[in-house]
């Protein structure tokens, strides 16, 4: 498998798991939502999901939508300094 390859490989694994996290959280999200937990219970547990989902899917994210840098820019220096 060449290089362009391996990264769509990685691109399309780490699309594919951010959707599924999406959806688990969404699931997570339902669930509580039809819980007797009263306003207190069910604000602070919302409140750790969506840190949690955050903290789980922001990192997949901004690796997906980062630019892609294969090498360094070259400067030019002379010898003279």
């Amino acid at each position: 498998m060449g290089r362009e390859e391996q990264r769509a490989a990685v691109r399309r694994l780490r699309e594919e798991l951010s959707a599924q996290l999406a959806d688990l959280y969404r699931q997570a999200f339902d669930r509580v939502g039809e819980q007797d937990l009263g306003e207190g219970g069910l604000a602070r547990l919302t409140q750790l999901i969506l840190r949690s989902r955050d903290g789980a899917l922001l990192p997949l994210m901004e690796e997906i939508e980062a630019p892609l840098i294969t090498r360094a820019p070259q400067e030019n220096v002379s010898p003279d300094g």
